[in-house]
């Protein structure tokens, strides 16, 4: 019974994260009230409040159902790499193609990028947001001071440059293709691109 009622409670969870989805896609996340996604997920406010402090707090958990899997893959296969800019690319490459396939990456993706203000009481998350940006870099940048030491790059490069470029690089496609997607072909363009980026890593003199 016990097992029965906590599998219920997920359950209502993810319905209810489900429903956040879909009504701050249609109506922006300013626009949306808690009572409207109850309404769109069938459960009471009160179901929302019992999983959930507020909006903001039910808006992070949405962002973070789908970053914390992609988090814990990036590390998982971190350990495991004995060529890290293949590693650096398969993450980056990876994370573009599941977006270009994964109807709910998108979902969140344009919420994120193109529906939502980080003002008043959405601003409380921006911290949680940037950290997971920071995260993000730290993993790249110790992959490329790793593919220095194979000799995969040159010894001249800025590894936290570097990794910073490959977060532009990703956010830019993410952002433009989320707005419009019909401007480019997300699959193909993200694997042309982050191996034109990578080549350039490898020249000799980057950096000096």
């Amino acid at each position: 019974m016990v097992r029965k009622t906590k599998e219920e409670a997920q359950e209502t969870r993810h319905r209810i994260l489900d429903a956040a989805e879909q009504v701050f896609q249609r109506q922006g996340v300013s626009r949306t009230s808690l009572n409207r996604i109850a309404i769109e997920a069938g459960v009471t406010r009160g179901a929302i409040y019992w999983h959930f402090r507020n909006k903001a707090d039910l808006y992070d958990a949405m962002i973070r159902r789908v970053f914390d899997s992609e988090e814990a893959h990036g590390q998982a296969n971190m350990q495991r790499q004995n060529d890290p800019l293949n590693f650096i690319r398969e993450l980056a490459v990876g994370f573009l193609q599941r977006l270009a396939c994964n109807s709910q990456y998108q979902r969140v993706l344009e919420i994120a990028w193109h529906k939502c203000e980080y003002v008043e009481e959405m601003a409380v998350i921006r911290d949680s947001h940037l950290e997971c940006g920071r995260r993000f870099i730290a993993l790249l940048e110790g992959a490329m001071r790793y593919a220095q030491e194979q000799g995969q790059l040159p010894a001249t490069l800025c590894p936290h440059q570097a990794a910073v470029g490959v977060m532009a690089l990703v956010d830019g496609l993410m952002v433009n293709w989320t707005l419009e997607p019909s401007l480019f072909s997300l699959t193909d363009y993200a694997t042309a691109i982050l191996d034109i980026y990578l080549v350039g890593l490898c020249a000799r003199g980057v950096g000096s």
